[in-house]
């Protein structure tokens, strides 16, 4: 019999306890032992107001924009429904999508690539589907630079208020592009992620044992392993063990903490990175 492809090798998987499942399923699947170390803690925001306050008006936006699965489970949508009939719906990722929809929305748009830039072109081909450039060149327009502007006409989405609910500490690029292509955005913070107290303390247990590699599916993840190898009185980055990133957002905040990645996975998403975890491991 054919032993499995990672047999052997133990993978430090950085996710939210509640969600590690999916991840540490894929790995062991293929033989490897997945060791758990969650840096990530989902909590109320700081300050509630800002979200209750959009939320109340939720009917008066034409978009919704949902950037991860913990900002659909952070909210209770109940009678928000009713609220919904002319909001359509746009969701970071297909895991995001699924959670929205088991909360009763109908999503109207899912990026290509799980990222916040390529929701931008998404939306703003929606806008030149429906006319909104009135025959603008869209060659430039689908795209955004590195500073998070969207390459769009100017106006390009003047008239359309854009709600986003979000981490409290995400990064800017899409309101900022959405802002630049004229939209109205209001964003809001949904939750906020926090360090477990036990991580340090995993930590140390899991590096005692050896490990292989590193995954991580956030820069949030990254940021925060950081801080629990700091408390744990350890060297960051972890010497001699390869970092593999979900996406390109995710392998540059590695590189921003003098980490560069081993492998990045392609498609953005849990199957890629366990795919890139693997490819990695049996070279």
């Amino acid at each position: 019999m054919t032993s499995l492809p990672l047999a052997g090798r133990r993978v430090l998987v950085t996710r939210a306890a509640h969600q590690a499942g999916r991840l540490s399923e894929g790995l062991r699947a293929l033989g490897a032992e997945p060791v758990e170390v969650p840096v990530l803690e989902i909590q109320p925001p700081a300050d509630p107001a800002p979200l209750n306050r959009a939320l109340s008006s939720l009917g008066s936006y034409d978009w919704l924009i949902l950037t991860s699965a913990n900002t659909v489970h952070a909210i209770a949508w109940g009678n928000l429904l009713d609220k919904m009939e002319r909001v359509k719906v746009a969701a970071v990722g297909e895991a995001t999508a699924t959670a929205a929809r088991k909360a009763g929305l109908t999503v109207d748009l899912v990026p290509e690539k799980y990222v916040g830039e390529s929701l931008v072109e998404a939306l703003l081909h929606k806008a030149k589907l429906s006319g909104a450039l009135k025959g603008h060149d869209f060659s430039r327009a689908e795209s955004v630079n590195k500073e998070g502007r969207a390459l769009a006409p100017e106006g390009s989405l003047r008239g359309l208020r854009f709600l986003i609910a979000r981490a409290e500490t995400a990064r800017d690029v899409i309101p900022g592009a959405l802002r630049a292509a004229g939209g109205t955005v209001d964003v809001a913070d949904a939750y906020r992620n926090a360090i477990p107290s036990a991580a340090p303390a995993l930590l140390r247990a899991a590096l005692a044992q050896g490990i292989d590699a590193a995954t991580f599916t956030s820069s949030s993840s990254v940021t925060h392993l950081a801080e629990a190898a700091r408390a744990a009185g350890m060297a960051f980055p972890l010497a001699d063990v390869p970092a593999i990133s979900i996406g390109p957002i995710t392998s540059k905040t590695l590189r921003e903490n003098n980490w560069e990645p081993a492998a990045e996975a392609n498609p953005f998403d849990i199957p890629g990175l366990i795919a890139a975890t693997a490819d990695l491991l049996t070279r």
